[in-house]
Order: C-alpha cells, then sequence, then structure tokens
C-alpha cells in the first residue's frame, strides 16, 4: 500500500537553531574576569598587582556585559510576549536572588533586610538592564541617540538625587553602551570587527588597558569607575571638567570593548564555547559562593604570590563550574521561574484571519534583524 501524502497541516520538526560562538566565548572572559574580581575585591588594597587587574581589565568586564546585552535586545515595541520575558527572565531572578543574599547574609550573622529598592551587590545589573531594556525603543526614535544618550550620561553626574536607588546612576551612565552595543547588532563597524589590519590594533589597545592599569592605577580613582554617584570636587579637573573624565571613561570602554571583541575567536572553542552560554548563572550564581569565603577570612588569609596564584586559579575553576550545563540545568528554576500559569494572564485566542497583521504590516513592525548573529537563540541570556 502506498504511503499517503503527508496533509498540508503537517509541519517538520522544529530544530534548535545553534548558538554563535563568538558572543558566547566573549560572554565566558568577562563573566570569568567579573568573577576574579570580585574574589579578589577584599585584599586588592594590599596587594599592588591585583589594584592594577582591577583597572587595566574594568572595560572587558561590567562595560562588555553592557555592550552584549544592548546587541541581543530588541528595539521594536515591547507587546505581551517582550514583557512577559522581562519579568520572568529579568526580575523574578533578581528578586529571588535579592531573597537568596539576604538569608546568607543573615546566616553569617549580618542583620536580616530585604532588598528590593537597591539590589546588593551583582545584582543591579538585572535592575538596570530592566530598564535599559523599556527605554531602548524610546532611544532609538531620536534623531541622534548617541549624542543624547551620552549628553544624559554625563549630565547627571551633577544631579545628587541620581544614586544607588533602582540603579538609578549606572541606568544612565551606562545608557550609551547599552544603545552602542545594539547598534553593533545591526551591523555597525561590521567591516572593522572583520578586517584584518585591525587585528594588530585591537592586540594593541588590549595591551595599552593593561599598562595603563600596571602604570597609573594608583591614579585612576576608583569613583570614575564605578558610575554609582555623582561627580565630586577633589577629581583633577574640578567640578566644572569632571563630565570630561567620565566622558573619556566611557570612550575608553567602548573601544577596549572593540578590541575585545576583535580579538575573539569567532569558531567555536572546546568548552569555553560551552561555559560562556551559561554566563547569566555564572553572574548570579558566584557572588553567593564568594561571600562565606570572603566573610569567613577565608580570602584574606592569601598572602603569598604562590596563595594569590591559588586564588585567582580557584575564581576561573569557579566560574568554569557554575557555567557548565548541570549546573545549569540545575538552577534553572531559579534564574528562569516557570511562572508563567499563576502569574500572567491568560493569552485571549485569535481567530484566523481577524486581528492578524498583514505582511506590510509584519515588515514595517517588525525590526531589522542583527547581521552579525543568525539565530535568536542566543537572546534569552543576553547578560550572560
Amino acid at each position: 500500500m502506498e504511503k499517503s501524502p503527508p496533509r498540508p497541516t503537517d509541519r517538520p520538526a522544529r530544530t534548535s537553531p545553534a548558538r554563535d560562538p563568538w558572543w558566547d566565548n566573549t560572554r565566558f572572559v568577562s563573566a570569568t574576569l567579573i568573577v576574579v574580581l570580585h574574589t579578589i575585591g577584599s585584599i586588592m588594597s594590599r596587594h599592588e598587582p591585583l589594584a592594577a587587574y582591577q583597572v587595566g581589565t574594568w572595560a572587558f568586564r561590567v562595560p562588555a556585559f553592557v555592550v552584549l546585552a544592548g546587541v541581543f535586545s530588541g528595539a521594536g515595541p515591547l507587546g505581551p510576549r517582550q514583557l512577559r520575558n522581562l519579568l520572568r527572565s529579568i526580575v523574578l531572578p533578581a528578586l529571588i536572588f535579592s531573597l537568596l543574599f539576604s538569608l546568607e547574609s543573615y546566616a553569617l550573622g549580618a542583620p536580616f533586610k530585604l532588598h528590593v529598592v537597591q539590589l546588593p551587590w551583582t545584582l543591579w545589573f538585572l535592575m538596570a538592564l530592566f530598564f535599559w531594556r523599556l527605554l531602548l525603543p524610546l532611544v532609538v526614535q531620536l534623531r541622534h541617540p548617541l549624542l543624547i544618550t551620552t549628553a544624559v550620561s554625563l549630565g547627571v553626574g551633577y544631579i545628587d538625587g541620581f544614586g544607588l536607588t533602582f540603579s538609578a546612576s549606572r541606568v544612565l551612565v551606562y545608557l550609551p553602551l547599552f544603545y552602542f552595543g545594539w547598534r553593533l547588532g545591526q551591523g555597525m563597524l561590521r567591516d572593522w570587527l572583520e578586517a584584518r589590519w585591525s587585528l594588530p590594533v585591537a592586540v594593541t589597545g588590549l595591551v595599552a588597558s593593561c599598562a595603563v592599569g600596571w602604570w597609573w592605577h594608583e591614579d585612576i580613582q576608583g569613583t570614575w569607575l564605578s558610575m554609582r554617584h555623582a561627580y565630586r570636587a577633589d577629581t583633577p579637573l574640578g567640578m566644572e571638567g569632571a563630565w570630561l573624565i567620565r566622558l573619556a571613561v566611557l570612550a575608553s570602554a567602548a573601544v577596549l570593548t572593540l578590541c575585545l571583541l576583535r580579538v575573539m575567536p569567532r569558531r567555536r572553542l572546546p568548552w569555553i564555547s560551552t561555559l560562556g552560554s551559561g554566563g547569566f548563572t555564572i553572574y548570579l550564581l558566584h557572588p553567593l559562593v564568594i561571600l562565606p569565603l570572603r566573610e569567613k577570612g577565608l580570602i584574606a588569609r592569601a598572602d603569598t604570590y604562590a596563595e594569590l596564584g591559588a586564588l585567582l586559579v580557584g575564581a576561573v575553576v569557579l566560574a568554569a563550574v557554575l557555567g557548565s550545563p548541570w549546573v545549569r540545568r540545575l538552577v534553572r528554576p531559579l534564574t528562569r521561574p516557570p511562572v508563567d500559569r499563576f502569574l500572567f494572564a491568560p493569552q485571549p485566542a485569535t481567530p484566523d484571519g481577524v486581528g492578524k497583521p498583514t505582511a506590510d504590516e509584519l515588515s514595517k513592525r517588525l525590526e531589522k534583524r542583527p547581521v552579525s548573529h543568525h539565530n535568536d537563540s542566543d537572546r534569552e541570556l543576553t547578560y550572560g
């Protein structure tokens, strides 16, 4: 008997698109540098090379994460699906891990304090990311988005009211880098990122960053890099020229992030690419591991070069373990809570042909797909 032809309603099996290893490689490097810094942060003042590391790698940590977040963010109107995803993948994990941080701090002897409007330690990034995604559809409507967001970033330093509450200062200060990342995702500077001549330039930029960290780390104030508070009058240029310092810091962050992207291999690397896809998990989990080690004085015991080396190796291993697939699967209920059924209202069913946009309307609504990656599989873990 002949096999009947497939019915028109039959559909081929869906396959998950492959991730772009270039972004995953960059994620793992940036996440690992962040874990290393938070591991050694409490003892940096005792060891000059660690302070040099903090300055020399600054642009490859949080600024690189901000740019990557922008690369995979959409600038189209925020519909029900996008808003639900913001709540599910950003707001809820931020609140869950804020509660875990409070419970762990309490278990270590600190008074219990529930953080909501001012999230602890690294969780400020998730709150900022939430606002960046809300603001991006508005920012792209401006005539000169990069110029205007940069002006706001520089001007907010003169307003004392912007600080740690709701990550207000960092939201506005880093907004130009977030928009810059979105433009990279749309294909801006693609020729530079692929040109042969740009590779030695990028390597020179990375070396220069390390040199600045080594030779001038004592001259670079931590407040210039933290982006958390208003300007201070004790800067070399005074209050009148404080915005120039911030402009130089943001510009160097953008340039150095480009250098990092240029030298990063685009091919899939053993282990690195797999671990990089778990950058979000690394970012969320590592403070919960480091906090008890720091509070119990175990990190402070490292004093000799051998002990410091072991501490640095341990930080890299910690990043690798937290980014491993089995850890990601284990903590997925925390990093992406399955709350759809009891948190979100059911979506109304749309009859065929009623209320559906035409092809012309869809073409106008859908934003241009990023040319630097060819699938949406990376979008879920924007910040890692």
